[in-house]
């Protein structure tokens, strides 16, 4: 597969993860993180004071991770196959970081522990579909 393929899929990949992370951390379920932060406060930024460019590097880098890891070592380049990848990658590193994060701050509860993972598998699977996407076309 093509370096400026998997770029551009990755920049795809990137932009989803962008869209997907305000539509359910900024509008669905911000509520619920707000009623389920753990003891710490003062951790998160207003949105007013967000630093964009380094939420917009993060997204792409995610993005990036999931076109090289699809375009130049898995071949997953379909749709469903995209999404079911991408879900367990978001899933795995959801895991990872949230418990991590529990285990070692007061920043979340065990209840955002728990359904963070999920959150991040939603929002890789639609990432990976959308890098899947472009790299299996023609």
């Amino acid at each position: 597969m093509s370096t400026n393929k998997i770029l551009i899929a990755g920049l795809i990949g990137g932009i989803i993860l962008l869209v997907a992370g305000f539509i359910f951390y900024g509008l669905a379920l911000t509520g619920f993180y707000e009623a389920n932060m753990g003891s710490a406060t003062g951790v998160n930024r207003a949105e007013e004071d967000m630093v964009w460019w380094a939420m917009i590097v993060g997204h792409l880098a995610a993005g990036l991770l999931l076109a090289i890891i699809f375009g130049r070592w898995a071949n997953i380049s379909t749709l469903q196959t995209g999404f079911i990848a991408g879900m367990v990658i978001g899933l795995l590193m959801g895991v990872a970081y949230s418990f991590i994060t529990f285990a070692t701050t007061n920043v979340y509860n065990l209840t955002i522990t728990i359904v963070d993972p999920i959150v991040m598998a939603v929002m890789h699977g639609l990432g990976g579909a959308g890098v899947a996407w472009y790299l299996g076309r023609n």
